[in-house]
């Protein structure tokens, strides 16, 4: 329970319970970018690259209809005080629906969904799980102060809505990028256009940037696979691989190799990120003629969506393309 011992400007809680304090505050990180970059690479290059196409599938879908639902309904987040606010950086954005919620959902119930005819294991145990993951999630942003009830339920059922719809088309979707020679072109332009024409604000929230970010991620991760179908560069995901009766048991070499794939992607995704952000905001900066040192820049909307979506273009292109060739490269199956 957190208790505001001063609301006048900045306000201080006293932490009386620190296991619901941590619990929450760790279960908040799953629904945000540290748990995006971290658990879609990892279930890439370690996991399954067909789960992990479906995974940011959907995750995509649901973020942006999130997103741009709270830019539409502009509902305000819980009035502060009475509750206490945790998350400082994304006060400014509205509340309903809660993106973190439909995340969760969208991520527990998809793993759930796509690995149940791939592997074999109690699916009663896969069902708690995902609930209790995504409940985790919904419970810390009502706990953090940042979204009401009404929020996380509206997240819930908008995703669990998306999901139904969706479904009976996710083997189609999963074909497109051996469609056509033209579809990296569609993948590219259809998102650009949508974070472009992202709906105005009255006043700057991070909205924009954080849902450019992940379009642009799903877009970069969309090319990558055409890429590796067209040009053969790995085993072909698409096709679902018969029920396996035994999932290998995790042993020590097991875990230092996932470890090792895992610490040499994020080193190249990372150094890819921080390359083509500086050069894409150089070559932004030059052509509209703004002084580099203006922080205010980077919000105007000609350069934060075109640095943001050329960044993250290029890092999904990075993870699904270059890191599992780097893997081959270094010995690492």
């Amino acid at each position: 329970m957190l208790l505001p011992a001063d609301q006048a400007y900045v306000q201080k809680y006293i932490v009386k319970n620190y296991f619901y304090y941590y619990l929450f505050r760790f279960s908040a990180t799953l629904g945000q970018e540290e748990f995006y970059i971290t658990f879609l690479p990892f279930t890439q290059w370690n996991i399954d690259p067909y789960l992990s196409r479906r995974l940011v599938m959907i995750w995509v879908l649901v973020m942006y209809v999130g997103q741009v639902a709270k830019s539409i309904l502009k509902w305000p987040r819980p009035a502060s005080p009475p509750v206490v606010q945790l998350e400082k950086r994304i006060v400014a954005e509205f509340g309903m629906p809660s993106t973190h919620a439909m995340a969760a959902t969208a991520i527990s119930f998809t793993f759930l969904i796509t690995t149940m005819d791939r592997y074999q294991y109690p699916f009663l145990l896969g069902l708690m799980t995902a609930v209790l993951v995504s409940t985790l999630v919904c419970l810390s942003r009502i706990y953090t102060g940042m979204h009401t009830v009404l929020d996380v339920l509206g997240g819930v059922l908008i995703t669990a809505l998306l999901i139904v719809l969706t479904y009976p088309a996710w083997t189609l979707i999963d074909r497109l990028d051996s469609a056509s020679p033209l579809f990296p072109v569609c993948a590219i332009i259809v998102p650009f256009f949508l974070c472009y024409n992202y709906p105005k604000m009255d006043y700057y929230t991070p909205t924009r940037a954080d849902t450019t970010t992940i379009v642009a991620a799903g877009a970069g991760v969309t090319v990558g696979f055409w890429i590796n179908h067209f040009f053969q560069l790995m085993s072909q995901p698409a096709k679902p691989l018969p029920v396996i009766q035994n999932i290998p048991p995790l042993t020590t070499e097991m875990i230092i190799l996932g470890l090792t794939k895992f610490t040499v992607g994020i080193v190249l995704i990372l150094l890819v990120r921080q390359f083509v952000q500086n050069l894409s905001l150089q070559v932004l900066y030059s052509w509209f003629r703004v002084v580099t040192r203006n922080k205010e820049a980077r919000r105007r909307l000609e350069i934060e969506v075109p640095y943001k979506f050329v960044t993250y273009t290029s890092v999904g292109i990075c993870a699904t393309t270059f890191v599992p060739m780097l893997h081959r490269v270094m010995g690492l199956p």
